[in-house]
């Protein structure tokens, strides 16, 4: 079995990984850091939830030298709770070594961000469009950058940021290691890749592993007009410790949560339609466990590594297999166990029929009764223990239950 030690990494390292109860390398980790720590461009695939952000920061951190004053590192990512979440993680590698680091992404005051810029950075996480803007100002200089990463490299395509991750490279050396990470390797990926990399190294995780092996998967068969009661039946057998509803929309997302609201659930919303302080003050609401549910679309939620969600529930269906397998990767991570239930309709057959193909497994299907009165009681449920921003939340004794029961299922 492989340990830190012996992908050689520092004892300071292994020191902060082991506070945070993280004792052995993932497989992506195992099969990239020491790629990287040799020099190597390398392409990476791994699913959500696999350990892809240590892969490429533990390296990272013990190649760049705080006691050089330039921008030796650069991480792009396609949104800003990406951004937020790697600088997270970034940041306590610091005890490490005393790098300073900027977080440079929309909805975040310039003006800090230059005032930052006065001093000495060594890595920059950001979003293409912050980033270019940072570029055009002359505020940032990547003439010595060392490093550059390209994150989620997929999705930031989906996104469309094609033309501005070319323009970000063409600001950076040509002698410079580039390694890219995705979910998926798809045509565009490995074409943008092997354009701007240098004999690149490739790195796969099978997909199967991480989808099957810890999460327990469910459907639920149902029509667009009792799908809202199906859900609500569903939450309420499995009161979850910590959920992520997924919708196809903002617009759907604004619904679901609205009508959540009115029948009791304690839960939020994330998507792009958010203010920057509203969706990082969601984030940190639903990570305290003071939100039992999220209510999200993709993009918003893409990769957000987020420890103790039990349960992610599919109320759309996703466009294909990819898209599932995103989003079923928030939880079962970490070696716990997840669990997760789509609801189809009959307009969604065909999409399943692919999903179920190209994951090679035939989702169970789980029976629901649902009475004529299911929708007044769920209306009715929890209401006066419920509340949004600037209310009472969950009451303490639901806070204690829910936290009890994730005791509960760890030990088990």
């Amino acid at each position: 079995m492989t340990k830190f030690k012996d992908l050689n990494l520092s004892d300071d390292i292994i020191t902060i990984l082991k506070a945070q109860g993280i004792n052995k390398p993932t497989p992506i980790q195992e099969q990239s850091i020491m790629l990287i720590k040799d020099g190597n461009d390398v392409i990476a695939e791994a699913q959500t939830g696999t350990g892809k952000t240590l892969a490429f920061l533990l390296p990272m951190f013990e190649s760049m030298r705080a006691d050089i004053n330039t921008i030796q590192g650069l991480i792009v990512t396609p949104t800003r709770e990406l951004a937020i979440q790697i600088t997270q993680e970034a940041k306590k590698l610091r005890q490490a070594k005393s790098l300073n680091i900027l977080a440079a992404y929309g909805g975040k005051d310039i003006g800090a961000q230059l005032k930052k810029l006065k001093g000495n950075i060594h890595l920059v996480i950001a979003t293409p469009g912050r980033l270019l803007d940072h570029l055009r100002r002359d505020t940032i200089n990547l003439d010595k950058l060392k490093t550059f990463v390209l994150d989620e490299a997929d999705q930031m395509l989906h996104m469309g940021f094609k033309n501005e991750v070319e323009a970000i490279i063409n600001q950076t050396p040509k002698k410079r290691q580039t390694l890219c990470f995705s979910a998926t390797m798809n045509s565009q990926v490995k074409k943008l890749a092997y354009k701007y990399m240098n004999d690149p190294k490739l790195v796969i995780i099978e997909k199967e592993e991480v989808t099957l092996r810890n999460i327990k998967q469910a459907l639920v068969e149902t029509t667009d007009r009792r799908k809202q009661d199906a859900l609500c039946k569903v939450l309420d057998e499995d009161n979850p410790f910590m959920a992520i509803i997924f919708c196809r929309t903002k617009r759907r997302v604004d619904t679901l949560d609205e009508a959540l609201y009115k029948r009791g659930y304690n839960c939020q919303k994330l998507h792009g339609g958010l203010t920057q302080a509203k969706r990082e003050r969601v984030m940190k609401d639903f990570k305290n466990t003071d939100i039992q549910f999220l209510i999200a679309t993709d993009v918003a939620a893409r990769g957000l590594d987020i420890s103790g969600v039990t349960h992610i529930y599919n109320y759309d269906i996703p466009e294909n297999a990819e898209s599932y397998i995103h989003r079923i990767g928030r939880t079962g991570r970490a070696g716990e166990k997840g669990y997760t239930c789509l609801f189809v309709a009959p307009k969604d057959r065909s999409i399943l029929n692919q999903i179920e193909h190209e994951i090679k497994f035939r989702i169970p299907r789980r029976i629901l009764e649902l009475s004529i009165d299911n929708n007044m009681k769920s209306e009715q449920k929890n209401k006066s223990s419920k509340k949004r921003y600037g209310k009472k939340i969950n009451s303490d004794s639901n806070k204690k239950s829910y936290k009890s029961s994730r005791k509960n299922m760890k030990s088990r």
